[in-house]
């Protein structure tokens, strides 16, 4: 076992020599990612920060018109809806009022045709009726008389030819 504690420690002097290796390598990469994150720090620093900056700004800026742009359009919003409101209350009053007036107009139309209908019916009834009935008696008087004129004409030998022939269907009406 005393042959074997050299072999130890040369094995253990071994491992520490490969840890120190890999501390080093661990070190060199280190410090050449904190050399690249400096780099890009400081590019970023020289070029995001004045942009935001400026974003800053402009924001500050800007802030007090977007407000009145908001205000206003809040405002507009609210006049556009009771327009809106008020239009339609308008065209819901004239669609009313033109029923309305198609429906007198119609009731006014039925009204003159009933009133023309029932003048027409009057107009037959106590004008068309009674002289139709007037011209079928002097019809049946004239015919009676030519007929009377007529027989002695005969009688005489005269002839029917001055004698107008009387329409059979006038007769009836």
């Amino acid at each position: 076992m005393e042959n074997l504690t050299p072999l130890f420690i040369a094995l253990t002097g071994a491992a520490v020599a490969l840890q120190a290796g890999v501390l080093v390598a661990i070190y060199l990469s280190m410090r050449k990612t904190s050399a690249r994150m400096e780099a890009l720090a400081v590019e970023v620093k020289t070029k995001a920060v004045p942009t935001l900056e400026t974003a800053q700004a402009i924001l500050t800026e800007l802030r007090p018109k977007l407000t009145v742009i908001a205000d206003n359009l809040t405002e507009t919003t609210h006049s556009v809806r009771s327009q809106v409101e008020r239009m339609d209350a308008t065209v819901n009053d004239v669609v009313d009022r033109a029923r309305l007036q198609i429906i007198r107009a119609d009731e006014l139309l039925s009204r003159t045709l009933d009133r023309v209908e029932e003048t027409s019916e009057m107009v037959h009834n106590t004008v068309i009726s009674p002289v139709r009935q007037f011209s079928g008696l002097i019809q049946g008087v004239t015919a009676g008389i030519e007929f009377l004129l007529g027989h002695r004409v005969r009688r005489n030998g005269g002839s029917r030819e001055g004698r107008r022939p009387v329409p059979q269907d006038e007769m009836f009406i």
